[in-house]
């Protein structure tokens, strides 16, 4: 058996954001003799080799392949692409290795597909991915990617539910050969990330670009974040984006995507917006829900017209959250009451999307990838593969 250097134990486990107390509860050492963080010690000093049994727990608890701890060397930390997000101190870097778990599995579900494609010939570049510029005007771009959609604006608005809406530009993305996921935690509600640490993800490849979007934030803004990470897409520009909107890149795509949801001139119904704080609250909440849109979006449209200024913006944007963190809250006391759940593959399936539930399903059927790589393109255990693509 090869020998495994010490040095790549120990960037496993930095890099999946674990210190050794913490590792050595996950990977269950120690006894009554020894302490468990004390065994994983000596595994890191050199001065005791792991077993296989040992390295494939290592493999799953800092989920890194088998073949990950043969290295020579710890391997140069991997891009995540341009970095969009604007955090206030430290807040949110905290995450920073659950994140790169996580830009490291999308990347690698991207190989993935775009290897199947090659295979069977189908790695058809889109011209769409990279054709627009920061310097084009945002209706026009907003138009442009409006056409290419198909998107009707007002379909998007008659769907009953903002899930459904979400759906319905879900769909029209996915018809244009971009795979978009909803994916907010590494499997468990343990490692969820919040919006402060990101909010989407762009993969900007010319064959087969995916577009994760945080499904830890409020479903009502899932569809602004698409469109928002559709126009990065269409710029060509992988990479994170946050909640700030303070780079130029950001300011572009949240506007692009604010066009897209509510043009301009449905603006000028809230010219006259007055009253006290409440009922502005109020009179916003119901213009919002009308559109099928956040109300965090409106106050931020109403603050690049300048009909509200930065304090007002700031603090009904808190508002907002605070009043939606709260209804978060009361829906999950609900769920936990609840009697029984929905269908874990039918949960999953939502989570994947159609379009690469059904991409790994053809390839299974053609035999161009194996139950182990379709569980890694899905996020599922190979032997939950059948199942998930079965599901309807």
């Amino acid at each position: 058996m090869p020998q495994v250097n010490p040095q790549i134990l120990v960037w496993a486990r930095e890099a999946a954001g674990l210190g050794i107390d913490e590792a050595a509860r996950a990977l269950q050492l120690g006894g009554a003799r020894q302490r468990g963080p004390e065994v994983l010690g000596e595994y890191e000093q050199g001065t005791k080799a792991p077993s296989r049994p040992l390295l494939l727990k290592m493999a799953k608890v800092y989920r890194r392949s088998l073949l990950t701890f043969y290295l020579q060397q710890p391997p140069v930390k991997s891009e995540r692409g341009e970095d969009f997000r604007t955090l206030p101190g430290d807040r949110g870097y905290e995450s920073a290795p659950k994140l790169d778990a996580l830009v490291r599995d999308v990347f690698v579900r991207q190989r993935l597909v775009r290897s199947i494609l090659e295979d069977v010939e189908e790695a058809e570049p889109l011209n769409f991915v990279g054709s627009i510029t920061l310097a084009q005007p945002v209706d026009f771009a907003a138009k442009l990617i409006c056409k290419r959609l198909s998107f009707d604006l007002n379909e998007f608005r008659r769907k009953k539910t903002v899930e459904e809406a979400f759906s319905y530009i879900r769909e029209l993305t996915e018809k244009l050969g971009v795979f978009v996921l909803l994916i907010g935690n590494l499997g468990t509600h343990h490692t969820a990330l919040g919006t402060d640490v990101f909010r989407g993800f762009a993969l900007a490849e010319k064959v087969a670009p995916f577009i994760v979007v945080n499904d830890q934030d409020a479903k009502v803004a899932w569809s602004f974040t698409l469109l928002h990470e559709l126009a990065h897409i269409w710029l060509g520009r992988t990479g994170l984006s946050g909640a700030d909107f303070e780079q130029k890149i950001e300011q572009f795509c949240n506007d692009i995507a604010s066009e897209i949801l509510l043009p301009e001139a449905e603006l000028d119904e809230l010219r006259q917006l007055g009253g006290d704080r409440q009922e502005v609250i109020s009179v916003i909440s119901a213009f919002a829900s009308r559109r099928k849109v956040s109300r965090a979006l409106v106050v931020y449209r109403l603050l690049k017209r300048r009909q509200i200024d930065r304090k007002q913006w700031l603090d009904l944007t808190e508002e907002f959250r605070r009043s939606w963190e709260a209804e978060r809250a009361r829906k999950k006391e609900q769920a936990a009451d609840a009697a029984g759940g929905p269908n874990y593959y039918v949960v999953k399936r939502h989570r994947v999307g159609n379009a690469l539930v059904e991409f790994t399903r053809r390839a299974i059927a053609e035999g161009f990838v194996t139950p182990t790589k379709a569980g890694r393109i899905l996020g599922v255990r190979p032997t939950n593969v059948q199942a998930l693509v079965e599901v309807t």
